[in-house]
């Protein structure tokens, strides 16, 4: 038992060590800032033009509010805060619609960020071998480059 502790202690700290949990942990950490300023980013710089343009709306204020029975009248609320605070359940499209744009423009930002490093990356130089053999036409057989007469068949070649 103990012996079988030891060998996953040694496994996990040669996984751990080689970097894989290093650059996992950096990514997440990276993942979730720039998370931050994409949210930010659409809610403070995208969606109050956009839409203004399609006529004073806020999407962060959209939203239905769920009657509290099948046959009740939903009751209507200035803004999700007030709903909420009220106890009224609501479905938040608008918000919705926030995090598809956000994930869009992360989706976007991602794949010109993957780009700009591919752009970076030189290829490997193609280094072309030079041939040492070479097949007889009439046996078939491989030899030197450099005969003139095949070992096998006696060949001219």
């Amino acid at each position: 038992m103990i012996k079988n502790l030891k060998r996953y202690a040694d496994e996990f700290k040669t996984f751990a060590v080689k970097g894989n949990v290093i650059d996992m942990a950096v990514g997440i950490i990276i993942g979730a800032a720039f998370g931050k300023i994409v949210d930010s980013f659409v809610k403070d710089i995208i969606m109050p033009p956009f839409g203004w343009v399609l006529g004073k709306v806020d999407f962060s204020q959209m939203f239905w509010v769920l009657p509290t029975s099948l046959d009740a009248e939903p009751v209507k609320y200035p803004t999700i805060a007030a709903a909420q605070e009220a106890g009224a359940v609501t479905v938040n499209y608008g918000m919705f619609i926030n995090n598809i744009i956000s994930f869009m423009l992360v989706a976007f930002a991602i794949f010109l960020l993957i780009k700009g490093i591919n752009k970076l990356k030189t290829p490997a130089p193609v280094v072309e071998e030079v041939p040492t053999t070479k097949e007889c036409p009439r046996c078939f057989t491989t030899i030197d480059i450099r005969a003139s007469k095949c070992p096998n068949c006696t060949a001219d070649i």
